[in-house]
């Protein structure tokens, strides 16, 4: 029986079909796209910045400080401010092949054994990939080689590749072209200066630089004050150029020049590798970031002879949140802060002007690298209010104002950023301080104070959830939830803190804005009151009081600004 043998030859790559133990193609990417060339490769010098800056970040490399990622990143520098300290010799004659991973790397092969008494089976779809690539095959044995899995990152066995892995099989091109492409950039873009001087004590600067045809005139004046106009300028990169003012006549002599034919110049030769030497510069990374948001709203409702019924109003509410991002890649340490303002207020009908929104706090969260996603963390919240708040239709005694009530929470524990967007802390051990300063004036009793004390002290545990999502580009859903468990009174009773915003951005400074508040608390309790409003009794006389969820909505149109 004739031992049949199936060699498929790829040109270049050498790469095979892949077929499992049914005939059937292995990854479906391959169907389209079996064999994947080399492709145009192309930067501008935006895109080979973004491209460098995102290869270059500490958790694609072995070793955070390789002498490639320190060229990388001073290229990237010099590129984006105006001064060039051109590292070009190290780039141009790094060895990119040597951190090169052929495609065939990227595959995982395997030998797929063959049926003696006939030929393999291979279905339509397979012989038609094969006779479109012009697949070459011999029928002298009973196996072939497939592939039988496509790799999504390949590192190197060699102990001086750079890199941790590769994601695709050209990314080392795509890095060489980039760096050329930015060295080609500061090649065009260089500048020297040289100063020209004369017996004046005046001084010219000349700029080489091949993208300027700049010219400065200058008058050349000898020991009599006689002076001829000249014009000098940055002609190429390595070129100065001098030229005559037009109309400036040039007389010879007739009297034969004697004593002056043996007469030399005496030229000191340079080497221009004496001129090269350059001291590194030390990059400063920017440690610390900071942003802005500001939403300013406003609504009116008008109503005039409205036989339905209503009541005329007008509302404005002014948001500002300001944000300090720390970080240290070398210490590991990072650190998130945040204040927030926002307050609001309404006129409706004949009443005066109310408050209806009245937010103060501030956040501080300090990080130390711990393993993998994992940081440990120290948080620190602060909550109070601006301005007195009333309980309308009595506006004379005030419920709360600033620091009346105030609540403050540390918290130690672990924190998890699974992504740029989303931030999980869990603090187990945690300190919860609510406290009213002027217990004269503002009854402390409706945010859980005793009334012999000033202050509720509440050990337990701390849960803060954070996390924006964005589905489409213009629409954004955030939400901010904080989770609090007394352990020394009923831990089971946990206070809720959550806050919802959805916004999507109509133009560049107007966005439709839908705010939601949820707050829940043991320790804050309301009166119980009947279907008439009255006020519920205990058996003992006293008001029923009980803890409820509180819930606030604000819905409307506002002016954006982030800075």
């Amino acid at each position: 029986m004739k031992k049949i043998f199936i060699q498929i030859i790829i040109s270049v790559t050498m790469l095979s079909v892949c077929i499992n133990g049914k005939g059937q193609i292995a990854d479906d990417a391959l169907k389209t796209d079996t064999v994947q060339e080399k492709p145009d490769i192309k930067f501008t010098t935006d895109e080979a910045v973004r491209f460098l800056e995102k290869y270059s970040q500490p958790h694609f490399w072995r070793n955070s400080d390789d002498p490639l990622r320190e060229a990388i990143e001073q290229l990237i520098y010099l590129t984006t401010r105006p001064p060039y300290n051109s590292l070009e010799t190290f780039l141009k004659n790094y060895a990119y092949d040597s951190i090169k991973i052929p495609l065939e790397d990227f595959y995982e092969w395997d030998t797929l054994m063959l049926n003696q008494a006939a030929e393999p089976a291979i279905d339509a779809d397979t012989t038609n990939i094969i006779r479109e690539l012009d697949f070459e095959t011999v029928l002298n044995d009973s196996s072939m080689v497939i592939i039988k899995d496509t790799l999504g990152t390949v590192s190197s066995s060699n102990p001086d590749f750079p890199f941790r892995d590769y994601s695709y099989p050209f990314q080392a091109d795509s890095l060489e072209i980039a760096i050329n492409s930015l060295i080609k950039y500061l090649e065009d873009r260089d500048s020297t200066i040289i100063n020209f001087s004369g017996t004046g004590g005046t001084v010219v600067p000349i700029w080489l630089n091949s993208k300027s045809n700049n010219m400065t005139r200058y008058w050349l004046k000898n020991e009599f004050n006689d002076s001829v106009t000249v014009w000098i300028g940055s002609i190429g990169r390595n070129a100065i150029g001098l030229f005559a003012e037009r109309g400036v006549d040039f007389q010879r002599s007739m009297r034969p020049i004697r004593n002056n034919m043996e007469a030399r110049v005496n030229v000191e030769q340079q080497y221009n590798s004496q001129l090269l030497k350059l001291q590194r510069g030390e990059i400063k990374k920017r440690l610390w970031k900071y942003r802005a948001e500001t939403n300013l709203a406003f609504s009116q409702t008008g109503l005039y002879n409205w036989v339905k019924g209503g009541e005329s109003s007008l509302s404005s509410l002014f948001d500002i949140t300001g944000y300090a991002d720390f970080n240290n890649e070398q210490k590991k340490l990072s650190s998130n802060n945040f204040a927030r303002l926002k307050v609001g207020f309404i006129a409706s009908g004949d009443n005066p002007i109310r408050k209806n929104t009245d937010i103060l706090e501030t956040s501080t969260k300090i990080n130390h690298k711990a393993f993998g996603k994992f940081d440990f963390s120290t948080i620190m919240l602060f909550k109070t209010q601006l301005l007195n708040g009333y309980n309308y239709p009595n506006d004379s005694v005030p419920v709360s104002k600033i620091l009346n009530p105030a609540i403050m929470t540390f918290g130690l524990g672990l924190d998890y950023k699974p992504n740029a967007q989303t931030s999980i802390n869990f603090s187990p051990l945690s300190y919860k301080l609510t406290f009213v300063t002027d217990t004269a004036n503002i009854d402390q009793t409706k945010y859980g104070i005793d009334k012999d004390k000033n202050a509720l002290h509440e050990p337990g545990m701390n849960f803060m959830l954070s996390h924006t999502w964005r589905p489409i580009k213009n629409f954004s859903v955030a939400n901010r939830l904080q989770l609090f468990s007394n352990y020394s009174n009923n831990p089971l009773n946990i206070d809720v803190d959550w806050e919802l915003t959805m916004a999507t951005n109509l133009n560049k400074f107007t966005e439709l804005r839908i705010n939601t508040h949820l707050l829940f608390s043991d320790n804050i309790k309301t009166k119980v009151l009947d279907k008439d409003k009255n006020p519920v009794l205990n058996l003992d006389g006293t008001e029923k009081k009980t803890a409820r969820i509180q819930f606030k909505e604000i819905v409307g149109l506002s002016l954006a600004f982030r800075f």
